[in-house]
């Protein structure tokens, strides 16, 4: 029996880096996770507390397949609170993760065929959520030159398109879009009748400005979010959209039949996570030290082209200086050193083969040691 043409996607290569970490863990038992992008630390004190009393008190059976409406409720306040808009809490679906929330936008928004820019480097998942639900991928190499995030020109010259996937704060590069560079990019989709989607899953972690919400210069625009990043609840699987209200209808639909609903459990925990700004604040402060870490040892390394990490917890890094592909230099580095760090292949088609992208999530103990390790490492390629 034959397999399906859409399963023949690319896989998720940081999961096949995780799976050499793990089987290194068990032989030998040093490995620094510097490829994966979760949180180190649990949830949120208040959102195990909201599943405690959760777990005796509800039947934590099928919820509505858009979410509890107390969560939905305190997720439409959320955006009063960070960003000053009223949004109704009829717009707001929870969702299995922003993965589940990005795939219902895709089908909601795209026919097959539809043409939608997102840029390289670039989340690898969302292409391959496209290109198995047959939406054409239109990849834009974004670089130094444009800070790497997309630029209207950019945009103009691969017209037509159907609609533009962008991510503020970026996974992989951490770059944040500006307040005008998100307004120029949303005044263009509209002018151009293109859908907008934006994922800020990585909100809340940015060092300096506060990321821009999408929504503050395009109502159309589909939001991703998700409780995994600045939540610290990664595992809990559970996100959600805010869709425009003509997509309401097709994303309800749409999740009804995909998923029935977010995991009851999660979505109590998700409402007390709303709560613990206080104790997740302290991990973004956690974020800046391990970032500036990584950057002056880096630096220290003679690693130096890297995009401006504003924000998530990640830095995006060229290292082909080096002579080495980034695959073969991150097996290196994991078999020598127990350092698991990610190849660029996984965000960019065209120059993942000379960057890696660097996690900075983990406690700053391990972040030190991590740096420690590949720095003497480098001086003994050197």
């Amino acid at each position: 029996m034959k397999a399906s043409n859409r399963s023949g996607i690319s896989p998720f290569y940081v999961m096949e880096v995780m799976k050499s970490a793990a089987m290194r863990q068990l032989q030998v038992g040093d490995v620094l996770h510097l490829e994966v992008g979760q949180p180190s630390t649990p949830a949120p004190r208040l959102a195990l507390e909201a599943a405690a009393v959760a777990l005796e008190s509800d039947r934590l059976g099928y919820t509505e397949a858009v979410g509890i409406p107390a969560l939905r409720s305190r997720i439409a306040r959320l955006y009063a609170q960070r960003h000053g808009l009223e949004i109704d809490p009829s717009r707001v679906v929870v969702t299995v993760g922003a993965s589940g929330g990005f795939t219902l936008a895709i089908l909601a928004c795209f026919d097959a065929g539809d043409r939608v820019a997102m840029t390289e480097p670039g989340y690898a998942a969302y292409r391959n959520i496209m290109d198995a639900l047959g939406v054409e991928v239109v990849p834009i190499t974004v670089g130094p030159d444009t800070g790497f995030n997309l630029s209207i020109e950019q945009l103009e010259e691969s017209m037509p398109l159907d609609g533009v996937v962008v991510a503020s704060p970026s996974n992989p590069t951490g770059t944040v879009l500006a307040d005008d560079e998100m307004r120029r990019l949303a005044g263009f989709c509209q002018s151009a009748d293109l859908r907008l989607i934006s994922d800020e899953i990585y909100h809340g972690i940015t060092f300096g400005d506060a990321g821009v919400c999408a929504l503050a210069y395009d109502d159309e625009a589909v939001v991703v979010q998700s409780f995994s990043k600045y939540q610290s609840m990664t595992g809990w699987r559970v996100g959600w959209t805010v869709v425009p209200d003509n997509l309401f209808g097709p994303v309800e639909r749409l999740a009804q039949n995909l998923y029935i609903s977010a995991p009851a459990i999660s979505q109590h925990a998700a409402l007390g996570s709303l709560e613990a700004d206080a104790e997740l604040n302290a991990h973004v402060a956690r974020y800046r030290v391990n970032r500036d870490l990584v950057m002056s040892s880096l630096s220290a390394m003679g690693i130096q082209r890297v995009a401006p990490p504003d924000g998530a917890f990640y830095v995006w890094a060229d290292v082909g200086h080096l002579g080495i592909d980034s695959a073969e230099l991150c097996r290196r580095w994991l078999d020598d050193v127990g350092v698991a760090v990610t190849p660029g292949v996984d965000f960019d088609r065209t120059a993942g083969d000379r960057h890696v992208r660097f996690s900075y999530s983990e406690s700053t103990a391990d972040i030190e040691e991590a740096c420690s390790r590949l720095e003497t490492w480098m001086s003994r390629f050197a």
